[in-house]
């Protein structure tokens, strides 16, 4: 059935409401993504943009998740909110955000957060915590003087979604499951059974 439901109003709708309700980073979602072989990968990633292109977060392109992400460009994402006994779930294609869009970004994260993306390798192994220390504390030398550029290995992903489901608790497990499918342009609504 078709139905003038925007998902993405809805999702501003409840997102907002789970910035007022939901006392630990309402942003966090899980991100699931899968390698060239077909093995799946989850972790929680936060999320720092949304609109009707899609929802973007950012991480280091040398990472694990970044590596998945070339291999096999989809992806999936899960907003849990549990003392509001919703939860979102979003599937689509994934591609980079633009450099002025990541400049964009990095520029409003905390000094020692752009610091930290200059000293991390993310995702490989580390010998001692130590090391990254003594890595975080160069980078705060090399950049002692004016404002910290964002790294080329380090930007942002977009998933833009093809799948939007709203779940919403009901007593008894009779929860409500409102699916939205992008067809031709549009969105198409529909239920699922609990």
């Amino acid at each position: 059935m078709l139905s003038d439901t925007d998902p993405h109003a809805l999702f501003a709708e409840w997102f907002a409401e789970a910035r007022l309700g939901e006392p630990n980073d309402p942003e966090a979602m899980a991100l699931a993504t899968a390698g060239a072989d077909g093995q799946p990968s989850l972790r929680m990633v936060l999320l720092k943009g949304h609109d009707e292109r899609g929802f973007v977060f950012y991480t280091n392109l040398e990472s694990r998740k970044a590596g998945e992400l070339s291999a096999t460009p989809r992806a999936a994402l899960l907003f849990h909110w549990k003392s509001l006994r919703r939860q979102i779930r979003i599937e689509g294609p994934v591609e980079r955000v633009s450099d002025a869009e990541g400049d964009a970004y990095f520029a409003t994260r905390s000094r020692d957060s752009q610091l930290g993306a200059w000293a991390s390798d993310q995702s490989r192994p580390l010998d001692s915590r130590a090391t990254f220390e003594t890595r975080y504390e160069a980078m705060r030398a090399r950049f002692a003087e004016g404002g910290v550029p964002r790294p080329q290995h380090w930007s942002g992903f977009r998933v833009a979604p093809e799948r939007i489901e709203f779940w919403q608790d009901r007593a008894h497990r009779l929860h409500e499951r409102r699916l939205f499918v992008k067809r031709d342009g549009g969105w198409e609504e529909g239920l699922l059974y609990p």
